[in-house]
Formats: structure tokens, C-alpha cells, sequence
């Protein structure tokens, strides 16, 4: 008898630390990947008005060349130099602004995490309700359907947390094209 109490006993601790630990991690984990986002967000905008401000100083330039070029001062050697610059620059911006529409997609990606990490959470809690209910003296039948019990509702979670979450993740923002990963 004194063993069938400690089976139970001993199962009902397990299960009430995994939860115990596993929810403090996760929610750790949680915190960590919500600050990632807002660090992301806020990078990515100074680079995004950065980058509309280097636009808008090239596009002075560009005029300020334009002029030069119509006055017939400058070399058609030298214009046509400017003009494959300018087209290079066009390019490299429009490459970065493309760079920065990735910061949607990962958003998306670190949203999806933080969503399974609450589901993890919630099949914690399941293991923390089921060893709730594990009387002490329990003996090995009874906590062997327990266990089918904690098997049949872990697997029901994950099927309804794996529904839940896609698994592609598609551009929403800066129109400069589509992009869709995984």
C-alpha cells in the first residue's frame, strides 16, 4: 500500500513540475519573442524613414544634375556616367525597400511562435488539471488511464493548435511585390 502512495504521490509531483517549469519558461519565451517584434518594428521603421529620406535627397540631386545636363555644360561622356549611377542607385533602393518587406514575413513568424508557445502552455495546464486529480494512494491502473487520458487530450490540442496556425506566411505591407515563404 505504502508504494501505491507513492506512485501516485511521485506522478502527481511529475506532472505538476513539468507544467509548473514548462509554463514559466514559456512564458519567458513569450515575453522575449513580443520584444523581438517591437525592437523589429521599431528598427524597421527608422530604416524605412531612413530610406525615404535618402530618396528624397537623391531625387534634389538628380534634379540639380538634371539641370546641369540641360545647359549643355556637362561632357555627354560624363551623362552617360550619371545616368548608369543613377540607375544603379534606383536599383540598390529598390532592393533594400524589397530587404525591408522581410520584417512583415518574420512579424508574421514571431506571431505564430508566440501562438504556439500559448498552446504549449494550455497542454501544460492540461497535465497540471489532469495530476490534480490523481488521488495519492493511486495505483497503476488508475494512473495508467489517467495517461490515456493526458495522451487523448494532448493530442486533440495539437490538432486543434496545428489547424489553427498556418504554415506560410505572405507579405502585407510595402508594395514593392509579393513575397510568400514556407
Amino acid at each position: 500500500m505504502l508504494k501505491k502512495k507513492m506512485l501516485g504521490s511521485q506522478f502527481k509531483q511529475l506532472l505538476s513540475g513539468v507544467s509548473d517549469h514548462g509554463t514559466e519558461h514559456l512564458l519567458e519565451v513569450e515575453t522575449d519573442l513580443v520584444q523581438t517584434t517591437i525592437l523589429l518594428a521599431e528598427a524597421i521603421e527608422k530604416l524605412g524613414n531612413s530610406f525615404l529620406s535618402l530618396h528624397s535627397a537623391i531625387s534634389s540631386q538628380q534634379e540639380e544634375i538634371d539641370l546641369l545636363i540641360s545647359s549643355g555644360v556637362a561632357p555627354a561622356a560624363n551623362v552617360e556616367r550619371l545616368k548608369t549611377i543613377q540607375d544603379d542607385i534606383a536599383v540598390h533602393i529598390n532592393s533594400a525597400v524589397t530587404g525591408l518587406q522581410f520584417q512583415d514575413l518574420t512579424s508574421q513568424l514571431i506571431s505564430r511562435t508566440v501562438q504556439r508557445s500559448a498552446g504549449l502552455r494550455e497542454v501544460l495546464n492540461t497535465l497540471e488539471l489532469i495530476g490534480n486529480g490523481i488521488p495519492h494512494d493511486g495505483g497503476t491502473d488508475e494512473i495508467s488511464n489517467l495517461l490515456k487520458e493526458v495522451t487523448s487530450r494532448l493530442e486533440t490540442q495539437s490538432i486543434e493548435l496545428k489547424s489553427l496556425l498556418r504554415k506560410a506566411v505572405n507579405q502585407k505591407h510595402l508594395d514593392s511585390g509579393d513575397i510568400e515563404l514556407f
